[in-house]
């Protein structure tokens, strides 16, 4: 394994050129003293940084070249020009070129150049459009992994709560019936190897949400707790992984019971992230688990309506940066040989 001490740069994708995506890896790299950020290489267009920041820009084509320059300069690795580019206006080419930047990055922290991927806002209507089929990063990041979907977790982590949606993009009015004891369980053992693995925690302790108000009240407001959670949080304890649950959601996320739980597993995606943006709108991250890559992502969209204005905030990025950097960290230690 690489020397821990002298760790890889991380592959930054600007996302989508016409977002905010270029600004805020340009802001990111003004802010790395402040935050002590490690060397990271931002991927895409090089034109869409200069369109949108006047700092200093060093044109890169390898890792070595990224590293040697990131005191002084944010390094670019300019895979092609977008055409006419306007912040805020979405194009065919830009689109094209933000798949190709999540490409590179996936390829570089795959192999091993980079040591972890930080994947920038992309806008799913304009990927659509030039023929893309996956519902979003993730699926694809999988898919080139070789991991499916259902394998991949999505987690929410701050400074004070982390939490996973069982659940992601569909109508509430699905739910119930996608949940399941085998969805619960799989997606749980995940969550406990990734906190171990990525977060050095050596015996991670979750909480399922219940689904319904006060958990379902014994089967009074819903049967979901006692049909599927409850036998899920009872084979998660027999395998020795270290679980509550149904806990009843609106009490879970309170100061001193949050606390309690390395990760809070809620059933659909509001659930999860309407406490989680309360907490961290500024700081959030979005990250994947049970990839064999180390991969995060700022918690927010292109931002198409401010893109040029100057005005985005890195911060989601900083933080996004930051916790890709710790998790690499951590993996290369459970992976260090014992002394």
């Amino acid at each position: 394994m690489p020397d821990p001490d002298t760790p890889r740069p991380i592959a930054v994708t600007m996302g989508d050129p016409a977002g905010v995506g270029p600004e805020v890896a340009a802001r990111s790299w003004v802010a790395r003293r402040e935050h002590g950020l490690p060397p990271f290489i931002a991927i895409g267009d090089i034109a869409a940084v200069e369109a949108v920041w006047d700092g200093p820009i060093a044109r890169v084509g390898d890792v070595e070249e990224a590293e040697r320059a990131f005191d002084t300069a944010l390094p670019v690795w300019h895979l092609e020009d977008s055409g006419p580019l306007t912040p805020g206006t979405p194009t065919a080419a830009g689109a094209t070129c933000a798949l190709h930047a999540l490409e590179t990055g996936i390829g570089l922290t795959r192999n091993g150049a980079s040591s972890a991927l930080v994947t920038g806002p992309v806008s799913k209507h304009a990927l659509h459009g030039i023929g893309y089929t996956h519902p979003g990063q993730t699926e694809f990041i999988a898919e080139r992994c070789g991991v499916t979907h259902t394998n991949a977790v999505m987690m929410l982590a701050g400074p004070s709560l982390r939490v996973v949606p069982l659940t992601v993009h569909i109508p509430l009015s699905e739910v119930p019936e996608r949940l399941t004891i085998e969805l619960i369980v799989a997606k749980a053992r995940i969550v406990a190897r990734g906190l171990a693995r990525d977060f050095g925690v050596a015996q991670p302790r979750l909480a399922i949400a219940g689904l319904n108000p006060h958990a379902g009240e014994s089967g009074q407001l819903g049967d979901e707790e006692i049909r599927i959670m409850a036998p899920a949080v009872a084979q998660l304890a027999e395998e020795g992984i270290i679980v509550e649950g149904p806990l009843a959601a609106d009490a879970l996320f309170a100061p001193g019971i949050r606390d309690r739980y390395d990760a809070i597993l809620c059933g659909y995606h509001d659930q999860a992230l309407a406490p989680f943006k309360a907490l961290h709108f500024h700081d959030g991250v979005n990250l994947t688990l049970g990839l064999p890559i180390i991969r995060t992502s700022p918690d927010h969209g292109t931002a198409f309506n401010i893109a040029g204005a100057g005005t985005a905030d890195p911060g989601p990025t900083i933080a996004a940066i930051a916790m890709a950097a710790r998790m690499a960290a951590a993996r290369e230690q459970s992976y260090a040989p014992a002394k």
